[in-house]
């Protein structure tokens, strides 16, 4: 359930899980069938095989392809994974040296401010 003001922005916590589960399954049905289709295609290009034969094909055809699929995904999820790591812990880096940065200048200003009363005052004596 949305906000009528938030532009789609979700109420619940739990939405984007639950969105995200929605459309994992999805993409898997949607491969299963493209895996489906080209197990299909594949036995239709065979047409001595016997229809038994051209089922355990297709449902081989279609375990290794979705096995492959599922390695290949894995794979890009473990390196993002490892890029969001990487990037995090550059992000930290150059937080720390900016928050630094910012640390002297601003010790910097307060000690020129500091200098430049003190010298006023002991002028205006």
């Amino acid at each position: 359930m949305t906000s009528p003001g938030c532009h789609g922005t979700p109420l619940d916590p739990h939405s984007g899980a639950l969105a995200n589960e929605v459309e994992g399954y999805l993409l898997l049905e949607a491969e299963r069938e493209q895996a489906q289709r080209e197990a299909d295609a594949l036995c239709a290009r065979l047409p001595w095989l016997t229809s038994g034969q051209a089922e355990d094909l297709a449902r081989h055809y279609t375990e290794q392809r979705l096995g492959l699929t599922r390695q290949a995904l894995q794979a890009t999820a473990d390196r993002a994974g490892r890029l969001r790591g990487e990037y995090e812990a550059r992000y930290a880096t150059l937080r720390h040296a900016l928050l630094r940065r910012h640390a002297v200048g601003a010790c910097l200003l307060i000690a020129g401010c500091t200098t430049a009363t003190a010298g006023a005052s002991l002028f205006v004596r």
